[in-house]
């Protein structure tokens, strides 16, 4: 009797201390819930910027405004008629 509740106590503590200290246990849980989190809110900064990109492609496929300003600032260009000052510090 006593051998088997002598293995009955040693499988508890093997158990317990895979609950508490082992792989799957409470501390590893919580390590992944914050990260979880984390990973959550980036993934909201980006689902942000990625409909900014895709509301500028639609913009750019549909009006010609966008396309303009885009040449105006990216590569400087101007209508006829036009003068461009360029102010340099």
């Amino acid at each position: 009797m006593k051998v088997l509740l002598g293995a009955l106590v040693v499988v508890l503590v093997m158990l317990q201390f895979n609950l508490w200290v082992g792989e799957g246990s409470f501390s590893q849980l919580r390590s992944l819930e914050s990260q979880v989190e984390v990973q959550k809110q980036e993934n909201v900064v980006l689902a942000d910027r990625n409909q900014e990109l895709e509301n500028e492609v639609l913009d750019l496929k549909t009006g010609l405004d966008a396309v303009e300003e885009r040449a105006r600032s990216d590569f400087g260009m101007v209508k006829d008629g036009e003068t461009l000052f360029l102010i340099v510090e």
